[in-house]
């Protein structure tokens, strides 16, 4: 799963743009706006497995919580089989950011319960791994079996607990 999951971040990374310049403080006001609204979601996540990812993803947006991108994984190695994927908030000049300071980022890794459609690859790529609509339409019905928030235990935190 990591070296899938690092290539594809990688070239996500690599993808997602911003049209300005943005700055540390940018991405502290960022992980201290976005945190908490995911922090808040946390003890409830079981309340999501087994349902389809439609109602997670509204809840999400019901707390104003934004996706911008993702990547793929498999559940098991070695597997052709994708069921895992990685949501992002910020795209890549954000990352960089958090990077270059040795900050975390937010993501949300979802397990789902069945495999993938086969179209998550062309979506990705015809969207350089952006969040749209039709990977809401792609995602909706498929139903979650594991909810794992990364990264959002304090931006300079040394504790990489997974929630």
């Amino acid at each position: 799963m990591k070296s899938i999951f690092k290539k594809t971040l990688f070239a996500s990374i690599l993808i997602i743009c911003s049209s300005k310049a943005q700055t540390t403080t940018d991405y502290i006001n960022f992980y201290n706006t976005v945190v908490p609204k995911l922090k808040s979601i946390t003890p409830s996540k079981t309340q999501f497995y087994g349902q389809p990812f439609s109602i997670f993803y509204n809840e999400l947006r019901n707390r104003n919580i934004n996706l911008v991108g993702l990547v793929y994984d498999t559940k098991i190695k070695p597997s052709t089989k994708y069921h895992v994927v990685s949501l992002f908030f910020c795209d890549a000049t954000m990352i960089s950011i958090a990077s270059k300071n040795s900050f975390r980022y937010p993501i949300i890794n979802i397990t789902f319960e069945d495999e993938i459609p086969s179209q998550i690859i062309s979506a990705i790529e015809q969207n350089d791994s952006r969040w749209n609509t039709s990977l809401i339409q792609l995602f909706s019905n498929l139903k979650i079996e594991n909810i794992k928030f990364i990264g959002i235990n304090g931006y300079e935190s040394s504790d990489r607990t997974i929630k």
